[in-house]
């Protein structure tokens, strides 16, 4: 089969088309026929070499965190699902590699695919619908009356995360462009701060929750607009050695998280908030949930670009140019 594979670290590193063995399923994997496959920023991190601490994968490598396709073949342990499914996945961090034709993914990380969207809509969702679910459900339990700031609300979590902190009946407050004020405003947010021209933490204060997406210098400005008690999530780091240990991650990984957190974790602390770093995880049953949203027209894709399978290097590069609007997609099959 075909795959685009990861070589060599490095920031203007272009993945390689290769042949390489079409996979066969484990007995708790099932493979699917990959027809669309979502671009994240994550795949920008890892080609570029931020997480070699973290998640140490063994070049070369596929990338790809998003998958939305059709079961060919299942193991033999495989029980929800079956030859001909149309499913989407996140699939387990070094099972990735979902820029190829086929992938075996564990059917623990497998969700059937929303029936109201085209297979394209569905392979952008995985990745930032479970980061959002993560982020907001999971881990700052965010709940009707609370006030939320998510940052770069016109980006792949964003546009997503939106929507579905003003389904759980939250004040939604969020950075962009001005171009892009329509669009969030769409998507359900309360309040929009123009990221070009205003400061919002002159505009924002006493909040229950932030998702951070953002350089340090933004997540410090998010723990000072938290009210006492409040949470801020952050999924672009610092990593903590809470996260290292909950990944079973070396003791030196361990201490070194904690090192590089350690000034973040003091000033939460002084300012009576909280502070934690999210990797998210593949979770099927969550993925089940969100399928539910989705179908309920409560949370809809938004697909900003769609490249052939051949443009997959261009994919990436309109990822890490910032101009994407919610998601891009390439389409395999």
């Amino acid at each position: 089969m075909k795959a685009f594979l990861l070589t060599r670290y490095g920031k203007k590193e272009r993945l390689q088309l290769s042949e390489t063995p079409k996979p066969a399923p484990q007995a708790d994997e099932v493979l699917i026929e990959v027809h669309a496959a979502g671009v994240n920023q994550l795949e920008l991190k890892l080609r570029d070499g931020e997480f070699k601490l973290i998640l140490p994968y063994k070049l070369p490598t596929g990338l790809g965190h998003d998958v939305a396709g059709i079961v060919m073949a299942v193991g033999a342990r495989v029980s929800q699902f079956k030859v001909g499914d149309e499913v989407y996945a996140r699939p387990a961090d070094f099972r990735i590699g979902t820029f190829a034709e086929f992938i075996a993914v564990p059917e623990a990380d497998i969700a059937r695919k929303p029936r109201n969207l085209t297979t394209t809509e569905a392979g952008s969702l995985p990745l930032v619908a479970l980061t959002a679910w993560q982020a907001l459900v999971e881990v700052a339990e965010l709940r009707k009356g609370q006030k939320v700031f998510i940052q770069a609300g016109s980006g792949g979590v964003g546009t997503f995360a939106i929507q579905l902190a003003k389904h759980l009946g939250a004040y939604v407050a969020t950075t962009t462009s001005a171009a892009n004020t329509a669009l969030v405003k769409s998507l359900g947010a309360d309040l929009v701060i123009d990221y070009k021209t205003q400061d919002f933490e002159t505009v924002l204060s006493g909040y229950d929750v932030v998702l951070n997406s953002q350089d340090p210098k933004n997540l410090a400005k998010s723990l000072r607009i938290l009210k006492p008690g409040g949470i801020a999530v952050s999924i672009t780091g610092p990593p903590t050695g809470e996260f290292a240990r909950e990944f079973g991650l070396p003791w030196y990984v361990r201490f070194a998280t904690t090192l590089i957190s350690f000034g973040t974790r003091r000033q939460a602390k002084k300012l009576g908030v909280r502070y934690t770093f999210l990797f998210m995880k593949a979770n099927g049953q969550q993925l089940s949930e969100i399928t539910k949203l989705v179908e309920a027209g409560i949370i809809k894709p938004v697909v900003d670009k769609i490249f052939p399978f051949a443009q997959t290097n261009e994919a990436l590069a309109y990822v890490e140019s910032g101009r994407a609007k919610g998601k891009v997609v390439i389409e395999v099959k």
